[in-house]
């Protein structure tokens, strides 16, 4: 995971697609920018993922591990009954964002704490191997 990590500090020249304001305002628009920014931290045995997510509630939040992708998303839905609203934006919304660790983890390898709108989440570096269990022979 680390190489994968530094490899997306790109510094090619003038272009960089992955990073360029054109298309991430065509593809995600402008406010799509600010979703989830996370910093990745790298420790003596693990990784720390501090994800902000302002205004949501731990309850919201659902992490899950897939085909060696970390999976955060959130989904907020204002069921408040009034009928004096002029303009209504925010009854649903949601965000999903995905971070490759690497295949061979868990869900029990993975720890996870939400304080105060900022999700932190904690990956060793080293997937603890299965030992080679043999079958007796009777």
């Amino acid at each position: 995971m680390s190489n994968y990590l530094r490899e997306r500090n790109y510094d090619g020249g003038w272009f960089d697609p992955f990073n360029d304001s054109f298309f991430n305002n065509l593809f995600y628009g402008e406010s799509q920018k600010n979703i989830m920014k996370t910093d990745v931290i790298e420790r003596d045995n693990e990784y720390e993922f501090i994800v902000e997510m302002p205004g949501v509630k731990k309850e919201e939040v659902k992490i899950e591990l897939h085909d060696g992708n970390l999976i955060v998303s959130y989904e907020i839905k204002n069921d408040e009954k009034k009928d004096d609203y002029i303009i209504r934006e925010r009854k649903y919304y949601s965000a999903s964002r995905s971070y490759y660790v690497g295949k061979g983890y868990k869900e029990e390898d993975i720890k996870a704490e939400f304080v105060d709108g900022i999700l932190h989440i904690t990956v060793p570096k080293e997937v603890k191997k299965q030992e080679k269990k043999y079958i007796t022979i009777a």
